[in-house]
């Protein structure tokens, strides 16, 4: 709850016009009201869901629930084990929180850019969209790996 489904809804269209298959992942599975009045079917949860099995990670705007997802240990988990596995995730808006709880920037150890974290706006979320795809298409991001891992 809380959360920004028209974000959700866009990225999930692009995802899918990709051939991707997305899944939407909650603290509960079922209906998931949104702060502008979308609904969003959650399929998963972050309980019974192996961050390992899944590609790549969206993290959904809205402040509300951004911080309900913060107070789930669940949460930071799953972002971190989709960090360390060199998954590919996009942070829309405010889920940057969830990233800097996590410890989590879009730099990686030598100073360039991670290639893999990617940031986007609702005014950047087409573009923050096809960013996304293109980098779920390198698969991984392994220059991010560091032993032991830093996060």
């Amino acid at each position: 709850d809380g959360v920004h489904g028209a974000s959700i809804v866009a990225v999930q269209a692009a995802l899918t016009a990709a051939g991707a298959i997305a899944c939407v992942i909650a603290p509960r599975p079922g209906p998931v009201s949104t702060a502008d009045g979308e609904s969003v079917e959650a399929t998963a949860t972050l309980e019974n869901s192996p961050p390992v099995l899944f590609d790549a990670l969206v993290l959904p705007d809205g402040s509300d629930g951004v911080a309900l997802l913060a107070r789930h240990g669940q949460t930071q988990e799953f972002v971190t084990n989709q960090y360390r596995h060199g998954k590919t995730i996009l942070a829309l808006g405010a889920a940057k929180a969830l990233l800097d709880k996590a410890g989590i920037t879009n730099t990686l150890a030598s100073g360039q850019a991670d290639p893999g974290i990617l940031l986007a706006s609702a005014d950047t979320l087409e573009d923050g969209a096809a960013a996304f795809i293109a980098a779920v298409g390198k698969h991984r991001h392994p220059a991010r790996e560091t032993d032991p891992p830093q996060i």
